[in-house]
This record gives structure tokens, C-alpha cells and sequence, in this order.
């Protein structure tokens, strides 16, 4: 398939999160680079290296040197990668953003795509994989959490997100004093617009080594996500709560109704021993999750950033 002439826009910024990818780079900027000058004027690249222990930040610096139109942010240590695009998105100069993975995984040659697909009633575009390439435990935790993403956006697109992904950069306005330690990029753009589209885009194999984002940290994110955009399992736990009042009551029932048609309660250690571990499974059950949100009410208190900047290429004013 053959990508579509590229789309023109008023400025781009295309932001990066960068961990582990120091070989990459060179090339994931040439395409850049490449595609970029043919479809969007003007442009820029954020490279957001987030503590990657390698040289990915040397690279960065002399790929800033080579070229004006790349900046390079380096945060003081290993944020996470939202958390990373949350600082390059907030550093964005352009009209529109566009967001990818630094593995080539997202072929920048695909831009085009997501960007025809911006028009006036759309706000957001995810470039959704025709073919994914991961193992099956990786796919299996990406569908887990978009699934608990449709829930909290609310929306059926939440199933086609992706890292890969534009849009209009004043969406940022809705989260401009967003300070959790938890972010969800996607969940954040929820509260500037409802107005999301997802097209199907070329996914290819990763040149080299491995994802840094496995099934765990998909899972964790998942759970991150949930409990810390919406009330969901504070939910579930009432209706888990209620649900076991019920059984409760119809233990009583069957209890009395026992006891008045065989003149006896009922016998069993083993009935009596189920019955209070289930009730004891839920209870603790509804405690972990107010444990949790308590936890997020406790980090919010310390108000500890999303991350923190120690470098960049270029001099602030």
C-alpha cells in the first residue's frame, strides 16, 4: 500500500519519547526529517529521553546540532513514556502534534495518513495497526487496556487507540495544570474533546532488541489508568458489596427455611468456614480498592511531579 501525497498543516511538532534507542535515532530522524519537509512547514522534532541509560541524549544533542528543527529535552531520570510525552507536549510549538514510538515500529511515512484524516470535525487521529508486532502476551495486555480505556473515555475509539497518534495542539488547554504523578495521555485528551477518529496505518517489525514496554507495564498502566481517572472500581466494589448482601441474605433464608422444615440448623463446619472466607474475599476485596485510591490521594498530597527536566539542547528565554 502506498501512502497518500502528504497533508499540509499549520506547523507540526512531533514528539518523541526516547529510552533505550540510541542506534535508532539516526535513522527514525532522517524519515522524519524526510516526510516532514515534503508535509508540513513548519516543523519540528522533540526527542523527550526519559533517563534512558544508554547514549540516546549524545545523539540527540548532535542530531539538535545538525539540524535547528530538532530539540532534545532530557528528563532527570526514567518518568515513564506518557509522562515523557506530557513534557514534549507541553514543549510543543506548532499548531498540531503528532506523537510516536522511537523503535520504527510507526513508520513516519504513515504521518500523512493520520494527518488527512484531521479535518475540521475531528480533533484527534490514532493510527491504528493493520498488523500488530508483538508477542501474544504483549498483545493480550494492549487489549486489556484499552478495554479499561473505553471505559473511562467513554467512547468506541478507546479500542483503536495507539502511541501513534495527532492532534490539534490546543487540546493541551484542558490539562494545562494536570500535576499527577500518574498521566494517561489518552484519558488527558478526553477533557478537551470527544471528537476522535482512528485509521488504519502500516505497523512494522521492530529493527532491533525489544520493546521496553511489556505485558507488565501495559498491565500496570491499565490499572494506573483506572484508578486514576475514574471511579470504576470504587463501583464495582459497591456493586461486589451488594451483591454479597444478597448472598448473605439468602444464606439466612435457606438457614430458616432449614431450620423450620427439619426442626434444625444446619450442620457442616465446611458451610460455615466457605461462607465467612467469602464474605472476608469481599470485604478486603473493597478495602484494597479504597487502599489504593487513598494511596493516590496520599501522592497527590506530596504533589510530586510527572517529571522533571535536566537538560535541554537549547537555552530557555
Amino acid at each position: 500500500m502506498h501512502a497518500p501525497p502528504p497533508t499540509l498543516v499549520p506547523g507540526l511538532s512531533v514528539v518523541v519519547p526516547v529510552y533505550k534507542s540510541e542506534a535508532l535515532l539516526p535513522e527514525l530522524a532522517r524519515r522524519l526529517a524526510d516526510v516532514l519537509a515534503r508535509g508540513a512547514e513548519p516543523w519540528e522534532v522533540l526527542f523527550v529521553v526519559d533517563g534512558s541509560p544508554d547514549g540516546s541524549w549524545d545523539v540527540v544533542r548532535e542530531l539538535a546540532r545538525r539540524e535547528p528543527r530538532i530539540r532534545g529535552i532530557r528528563l532527570s531520570r526514567n518518568f515513564g513514556q506518557h509522562n515523557a510525552l506530557l513534557c514534549g507536549i507541553r514543549a510543543a510549538r506548532h499548531a498540531v502534534v503528532a506523537t510516536l514510538d522511537d523503535d520504527l515500529q510507526h513508520p513516519p511515512e504513515e504521518l500523512p495518513r493520520l494527518l488527512a484524516a484531521l479535518d475540521d470535525d475531528i480533533d484527534a487521529v490514532y493510527g491504528t495497526p493493520e498488523v500488530e508486532r508483538h508477542g501474544f502476551a504483549r498483545d493480550v495486555a494492549s487489549q486489556l487496556t484499552k478495554y479499561v480505556l473505553q471505559g473511562a473515555m467513554g467512547a468506541e475509539t478507546a479500542r483503536m487507540v495507539s502511541a501513534f497518534r495527532v492532534f490539534r495542539t490546543r487540546l493541551r488547554d484542558a490539562f494545562a495544570n494536570y500535576a499527577g504523578q500518574f498521566v494517561s495521555i489518552d484519558v488527558l485528551l478526553t477533557w478537551g474533546t470527544t471528537r476522535f477518529r482512528a485509521v488504519r496505518v502500516r505497523h512494522d517489525p521492530r529493527p532491533q532488541g525489544t520493546s521496553n514496554y511489556g505485558w507488565r507495564k501495559l498491565v500496570t498502566h491499565a490499572l494506573n489508568m483506572v484508578t486514576g481517572f475514574s471511579a470504576l472500581p470504587l463501583k464495582l466494589a459497591s456493586v461486589v458489596g451488594f451483591g454479597f448482601t444478597l448472598f448473605g441474605i439468602g444464606v439466612l433464608i435457606y438457614v430458616l427455611v432449614r431450620y423450620v422444615t427439619t426442626g434444625g440448623p444446619v450442620q457442616g463446619f465446611t458451610f460455615l468456614a466457605s461462607v465467612i472466607a467469602i464474605f472476608s474475599g469481599a470485604q478486603l476485596f473493597a478495602l484494597g480498592i479504597l487502599g489504593e485510591y487513598l494511596a493516590r490521594v496520599h501522592f497527590r498530597v506530596l504533589d510530586r511531579p510527572p517529571y522533571a527536566i535536566g537538560e535541554r539542547t537549547e537555552a530557555t528565554s
